[in-house]
């Protein structure tokens, strides 16, 4: 099915963000199968921020991978802005995370034999826009790389890079940013420098921002964190202020 062939759910969920019920995700292993995910529920609502925390391996990168519906699940759903995406066929999805979503990776995922601004017009013009390098080029200056447009991956810094990734996350204003560990490649400086950029960039885009990271600190700065913990939510670790 494609997005335009599913009614939205109950006005409830049509007021959230994001509405995450029974999710479960297990995969095959040598002893049968690993339950990598179990019974996670919470709503996230619209423009607001918040953090996915937990030690390595508890599940959280699985648990934004599965919000992307770049991967799918063994049990429950998600429903994106009122559509439950896991209703819709790989185009559908694909579909929609063009429309709705933004993304910031840990390893930038830049493109290599693309410059900057040509990342950053890379959403934009997969969108028809016939504006692209303008609002590209824009976009890179407001991240302070006006002077890095023709410069290939390869030829910038860890922070340049994630600067970049940050710029083509925004300029298609998507209504839901999601961001998995994006200083872990950056010393603490050059991260602290691009979380604060990224928090800006969210307020004047108003976006909804889910983050996963190991790092509290980072955390106390969204509106509200889970815990995951062994593929659950942990106990008492719902919201921490």
């Amino acid at each position: 099915m494609t997005m335009r062939d599913i009614p939205q759910t109950s006005s409830q969920l049509v007021q959230a963000a994001i509405s995450v019920s029974g999710l479960g995700k297990r995969v095959a292993d040598a002893s049968g199968e690993l339950t990598i995910l179990h019974g996670v529920d919470f709503t996230v609502q619209k423009a607001e921020t918040l953090a996915i925390v937990g030690a390595s391996g508890s599940g959280k990168s699985t648990l934004l991978g599965l919000l992307a519906g770049l991967d799918t699940p063994s049990d429950g759903t998600v429903v994106l802005d009122g559509v439950d995406i896991f209703a819709l066929d790989e185009d559908g999805r694909a579909a929609l995370r063009k429309e709705k979503l933004g993304f910031v990776f840990q390893s930038f995922q830049l493109l290599p034999h693309l410059t900057a601004v040509e990342n950053v017009m890379l959403p934009l013009e997969l969108a028809g826009d016939s504006g692209a390098r303008e609002k590209a080029e824009a976009m890179l200056g407001r991240v302070g790389l006006s002077s890095r447009l023709k410069h290939y991956p390869k030829f910038l810094s860890g922070g340049e890079q994630q600067r970049v990734a940050l710029a083509r996350a925004f300029v298609t204003q998507p209504p839901l940013l999601l961001a998995d560990e994006p200083t872990g490649s950056l010393d603490a400086a050059t991260g602290e420098a691009v979380i604060q950029l990224m928090f800006e960039l969210n307020r004047e885009h108003g976006s909804t921002l889910v983050l996963v990271t190991h790092d509290r600190h980072i955390a106390a700065r969204c509106g509200r964190t889970i815990t995951i913990a062994a593929g659950r939510i942990a106990e008492g670790g719902a919201v921490l202020d």
